[in-house]
C-alpha cells in the first residue's frame, strides 16, 4: 500500500518489538515457490507493512531476542574477571563488585523476560536505562578504584557489559539506539582513561569504538536476517495453511455431498420422498461443517464406527463391528476423526464399486498404534486396471498420512478388498 513503511526500515527504527508486524501487508508474492534472485525475494520480504497492526503472539515471543545479548554477558563477563585476576594485578576487590553487579543484573533481566506475567514495555524501558546507566558508571568506578597499572586489564569487565548492551539497545529498540550509544562511549572511554592513568588516550577510545561497532553491525545484521527469515516462514505458513484449508473442503466435499449425489444417482435408490429425507440430512450435515468451529466430535472410536455403521445402514450397506475399543488417552480425537472418514470412504467405496451389501471392520491394537481393517468380499478391482483416485489417494492415504498413520489398500478381481488403516497411539 502507498505510503507504508518498508518491514526492514521499519525493523532497524524499532528493533525486535516490530517483528510484530510482519504479518501485516504480507502479499502472496513473498511464498511464491516460483525461483527466483536473492535480491527480488528480499525486496519482497522487506516489502511495506502497517506498523501500527501488531500480532500479539509475535509481540510477546520478540522480548526472546534480549537473552541473546543477555547470555554473552552471563560468559564475557566472567571470563574478563577471570582473565584480570590471572594478570595478577591490584584492585581485584572493586572490579569483583562491579562483575556481580553485572552478573546480577544481567540474571535479573533474563529472569524477567522469561516470567510468566505479561510484558510491561514501561518496566522493559526503566530495565533498558539502568542498564546502560550502570554500563557507564561501572566503566568510570573501576577506572578509578583500581591502580594505573591495573587500568587495561580491568577495564574488560565493565567493557563486556558495556559490549553487550550496545548489542541489547540494538536489538530490543533499534539500531540508532545502539549508534547512539556507541557514539556515547566515546567521552566516557576517554573520561575512563584519564581516571585510570591520568591522560585521556584517544586511540584506547578509538579501538573501543571500532569493537562496538563491529558489535553494533553484527546485531544489526542478526535483527535483519530474523526478520527477513520470521516474514518468508510465516508467508509460506499463510500459503501451506490455505492450500490445506482447501485440501480439506475438497476431501470434505467429495466424501459427503459428492457421495450422497452419486448414491442418489443409484439406481433403485428410493422414492421421491427418500431422496428429499437425503437431501434434507446432507444439507443439515453441510450447514453444520460450515458453522462449526473445530469439526471435532465427542465420544471414543468405537461410538464414531458405531454411528457411521448406522448411516451406512441407511443407504443399504451392513456393516459388522469388531472393535478393540482402545484407552480413551492413547488415541487423540485428530486421529479418531481421521480413521472415522477414511473408513466412512472405504464404505462408500464397498457400497458403490463391490456389488455386496456386506462389510466387515475390525479394530486392534498392532505394532504401537490402531490398526482399522475393512474388509469386502465383493467383485474387487486390479490396483493396475485402475490407478487410485480421489477417494483412494486423498480420502483414505492423505487422510491417514496427515496424521502420521499408513494406509494401504489390497484388492484383485474376484476376491474382495482389503483396507488397512493404521494411526500412531
Amino acid at each position: 500500500m502507498a505510503g507504508r513503511p518498508s518491514f526492514l526500515v521499519t525493523l532497524l527504527r524499532g528493533g525486535a518489538p516490530m517483528l510484530s508486524t510482519a504479518t501485516s501487508e504480507l502479499s502472496d508474492d513473498v511464498a511464491d515457490p516460483a525461483p527466483m534472485r536473492a535480491v527480488r525475494r528480499i525486496r519482497q520480504m522487506a516489502g511495506p507493512v502497517d506498523p501500527t497492526s501488531r500480532d500479539g503472539l509475535l509481540l510477546r515471543a520478540a522480548r526472546f531476542v534480549a537473552l541473546l545479548p543477555l547470555a554473552y554477558r552471563v560468559l564475557a563477563v566472567p571470563g574478563a574477571f577471570v582473565a584480570f585476576v590471572g594478570a595478577d594485578v591490584a584492585g581485584v576487590v572493586p572490579v569483583a563488585m562491579v562483575a556481580a553487579c553485572s552478573l546480577g543484573l544481567t540474571l535479573f533481566g533474563a529472569g524477567w523476560l522469561l516470567r510468566d506475567a505479561p510484558f510491561n514495555g514501561r518496566t522493559a524501558a526503566r530495565l533498558l536505562v539502568l542498564d546502560v546507566v550502570f554500563a557507564v558508571l561501572a566503566s568510570l568506578v573501576v577506572a578509578a578504584a583500581v591502580p594505573a597499572e591495573s587500568f587495561a586489564a580491568a577495564s574488560q569487565v565493565p567493557g563486556k557489559h558495556l559490549l553487550g548492551t550496545v548489542t541489547l539497545l540494538t536489538l530490543a529498540v533499534g539500531v540508532l539506539y545502539g549508534g547512539a550509544l556507541v557514539l556515547a562511549s566515546v567521552p566516557v572511554n576517554l573520561a575512563a582513561s584519564w581516571l585510570g592513568t591520568g591522560r585521556a588516550d584517544v586511540t584506547g577510545a578509538l579501538s573501543e569504538v571500532r569493537t562496538m561497532l563491529g558489535v553494533l553491525i553484527t546485531a544489526t545484521g542478526a535483527l535483519v536476517l530474523l526478520g527477513l527469515g520470521i516474514r518468508l516462514a510465516l508467508a509460506y505458513g499463510i500459503r501451506n495453511g490455505r492450500l490445506a484449508e482447501r485440501a480439506v473442503q475438497h476431501r470434505w466435499l467429495h466424501d459427503t455431498v459428492l457421495q450422497t449425489l452419486e448414491a442418489i444417482a443409484l439406481p433403485g435408490s428410493g422414492d421421491a420422498d427418500e431422496l428429499r429425507r437425503t437431501a434434507r440430512a446432507e444439507a443439515a450435515a453441510l450447514r453444520g461443517y460450515l458453522e462449526s468451529d473445530t469439526g471435532h466430535e465427542g465420544g471414543p472410536l468405537g461410538e464414531k464406527l458405531a454411528a457411521l455403521a448406522a448411516e451406512m445402514a441407511r443407504d443399504g450397506l451392513r456393516a459388522q463391528l469388531v472393535l478393540a475399543e482402545p484407552d480413551g488417552e492413547t488415541l487423540s480425537e485428530v486421529r479418531q476423526l481421521a480413521v472415522r472418514d477414511a473408513v466412512r470412504e472405504a464404505l462408500r467405496n464397498t457400497l458403490k464399486h463391490a456389488s455386496t451389501d456386506k462389510v466387515l471392520v475390525r479394530t486392534e491394537e498392532r505394532e504401537g498404534g490402531i490398526a482399522t481393517v475393512i474388509r469386502d468380499h465383493g467383485a474387487g478391482f486390479s490396483p493396475q486396471a485402475r490407478p487410485a483416485g480421489f477417494g483412494i489417494s486423498e480420502s483414505i492415504v492423505a487422510r491417514l498420512a496427515e496424521v502420521g498413520g499408513t494406509a494401504t489398500v489390497d484388492s484383485s478381481p474376484g476376491s474382495g478388498t482389503r483396507v488397512t488403516l493404521w494411526v500412531p497411539r
